[in-house]
C-alpha cells in the first residue's frame, strides 16, 4: 500500500490550528501598591486626623512617640488585628500589608518621627535618570559647591576629580566622602544610579552645551 503522506503533511497543519482556537487566559495584572499619604487620606484620616475614639492624632508627637518606640512590625500587626475601636486593617479589608505599613509611616513621620517608608521587595522600582537624582538631591549641595563639594559647572573641578578615573569617583560617592554622607543621604539609591548621576553632573560640567539623555 502507497503512504499516504499527504494526510501526514496536514497534521502539523491542523495541531496549529487547534492551538491557535484555544483561549489563553488574560495574565492578572499586580495591583500598585499605594503609598502612605493616599492610603491615610482614603482611610486612616476618618480617624487619625482628628483623634476621634482615641485615636492618636496626626501631628500629635507626644501621642506618637511611645508607639513609635515598639517599631513599625508591632505597630502594623496592631492595624491587622485591629486594637480598641480600630477594626481589622482600618475597616478596609482590600488594603495590603504594605500599604498599611505606609500609611503608618506616614503618619508616624508627619508625627514627629523621620521613618523611611516601606518599598515593595516584590517588584523592582524604575531605575531614575542621573538627571532625576541630581535635581532631587545632589544639587543642594553640589549646585552652590556646599562644603567643598565640586561645583556643577566647574569644569576645573570636576576634571581634577576625575583624574583617577569615573570609577573611583563613584565609589565615593557611594561609600561617602568628606561632608557628602555614604549615597549622598539617599540610602535607595543603587550604585548604577550613583553612577548616573555622577555621570550626569560631570557632563554637565565639562560639556555644558550637550544633551544629555
Amino acid at each position: 500500500m502507497t503512504p499516504r503522506y499527504p494526510d501526514r503533511l496536514l497534521l502539523p497543519t491542523i495541531a496549529l490550528a487547534v492551538l491557535a482556537s484555544l483561549t489563553v487566559p488574560a495574565i492578572a495584572a499586580v495591583p500598585v501598591a499605594r503609598g502612605g499619604q493616599q492610603v491615610v487620606e482614603e482611610v486612616c484620616a476618618a480617624c487619625h486626623a482628628t483623634g476621634v475614639d482615641g485615636a492618636p492624632r496626626i501631628g500629635d508627637a507626644k501621642a506618637w512617640e511611645p508607639r513609635a518606640r515598639r517599631g513599625l512590625s508591632s505597630l502594623t500587626q496592631n492595624a491587622l488585628d485591629g486594637v480598641r475601636k480600630m477594626p481589622p486593617h482600618g475597616g478596609r479589608l482590600a488594603l495590603s500589608d504594605l500599604e498599611i505599613k505606609r500609611a503608618i509611616t506616614y503618619m508616624v513621620n508627619h508625627s514627629g518621627g523621620s521613618w523611611i517608608e516601606p518599598i515593595d521587595r516584590a517588584a523592582a522600582p524604575a531605575e531614575r535618570s542621573g538627571a532625576q537624582i541630581v535635581q532631587m538631591q545632589c544639587v543642594k549641595c553640589h549646585g552652590p559647591g556646599l562644603n567643598g563639594a565640586p561645583r556643577i559647572g566647574d569644569k576645573d573641578a570636576w576634571i581634577q576629580r576625575v583624574r583617577l578615573g569615573l570609577d573611583s569617583v563613584v565609589r565615593s560617592a557611594i561609600h561617602g566622602h568628606g561632608a557628602m554622607p555614604a549615597r549622598g543621604g539617599m540610602a535607595d539609591l543603587s550604585d548604577a544610579e550613583m553612577r548616573s548621576a555622577v555621570t550626569y553632573m560631570f557632563q554637565r560640567s565639562v560639556s555644558p552645551n550637550k544633551e544629555i539623555p
